[in-house]
């Protein structure tokens, strides 16, 4: 891997720091390296600013200069009310030079930041960056799709179930692989579940890790009726597409919604927590209107495996996401 991939890898870890408060604009992670040390660090802030860029660079100080600036997003061209454009604060900080992970594709940048940096006398070039392109899904994803970014979690017994025949489900899993579920939680603007699960678990839906539960997520029903008190009503798996200002969707239960949200052809991103018991019960899936088995094979990719405690944790990406 050549040094610029690795740090480029490292202001994507960066930026996951700054999901999901920075909503609507998108998490990005900078990294300023001089003599192949870290000067400084920064992610985009609550509310959407400042920048990452802007961050970085006013911890850097005087020592920005002749050094080399990673950020995860093409640095924006546009100025706003809220602040000047970083691509000018960029160009104007004395940085040797500038490496991109991931293009924006916003209009009002698109090219533009990259070009003002260079015009401006700082080299600049864009190196992809897988690790820079997946922090930035969400964001991708509204802008390329018109939607948010969809991830649906499932947590199963080794034989497809979720639950007991009675209806009993807690816990199928263990203490990490809910931790893990509460971290995933923390970065989605909204969850859903579907009006059974609400009626029957009455769930939280929140973050419950230290520190991290003030980013517990938007809570959504799928639901063609009202929702009760500290819910919104989600009519249909395609009316993601109405939620204003959100990023990432969180689907986490039960059968009836994911089914639902797989028949509708929008889920970015399957998390499997596979726990290693045999329940003899309740599918975690019903028909999702798939009508044969060529339609099934290469739908899905794998995208991640890890060891949760005795739990196993699959993340599949949908063949056409990113």
């Amino acid at each position: 891997m050549s040094a610029d991939a690795r740090w480029l890898a490292a202001a994507a870890a960066i930026a996951a720091r700054a999901r999901p408060a920075s909503a609507p604009n998108p998490g990005v992670g900078a990294i300023i390296v001089k003599d192949r040390r870290v000067v400084s660090r920064g992610w985009t802030q609550a509310g959407g600013r400042p920048h990452a860029e802007a961050v970085a660079l006013a911890a850097a100080g005087e020592q920005a200069g002749g050094a080399t600036l990673y950020v995860t997003l093409e640095p924006c061209a546009h100025t706003s009310p809220r602040g000047p454009a970083c691509a000018d604060l960029v160009a104007a900080s004395g940085l040797a030079q500038v490496v991109i992970g991931c293009m924006d594709p916003d209009p009002r940048t698109a090219g533009a930041g990259l070009k003002k940096i260079s015009d401006a006398g700082t080299p600049a070039k864009f190196v992809e960056s897988p690790p820079c392109r997946r922090s930035l899904s969400d964001y991708l994803t509204v802008k390329r799709q018109g939607r948010p970014e969809v991830v649906l979690k499932l947590a199963l017994s080794l034989d497809g179930c979720i639950a007991l025949a009675s209806g009993e489900s807690q816990w199928i899993t263990g203490p990490e692989a809910r931790a893990h579920t509460h971290a995933m939680r923390a970065r989605a603007d909204a969850i859903v579940v579907g009006g059974t699960t609400l009626r029957t678990d009455a769930p939280r839906l929140d973050a419950r890790l230290p520190g991290l539960e003030h980013r517990s997520p938007q809570r959504w029903v799928l639901t063609r009726g009202s929702a009760p008190d500290g819910w919104r009503a989600l009519p249909s798996p395609q009316a993601v597409s109405g939620m204003d200002g959100v990023l990432r969707v969180f689907v986490e239960g039960g059968a009836g919604a994911a089914s639902a949200f797989l028949a509708s052809g929008i889920v970015d991103r399957l998390l499997i927590y596979r726990a290693p018991i045999l329940l003899g019960g309740r599918q975690g899936l019903g028909d999702f209107g798939l009508h044969d088995l060529a339609g099934a094979h290469g739908r899905w990719r794998l995208t991640e495996r890890r060891q949760l405690g005795n739990d196993t944790l699959e993340a599949y990406d949908a063949r056409d996401f990113l």
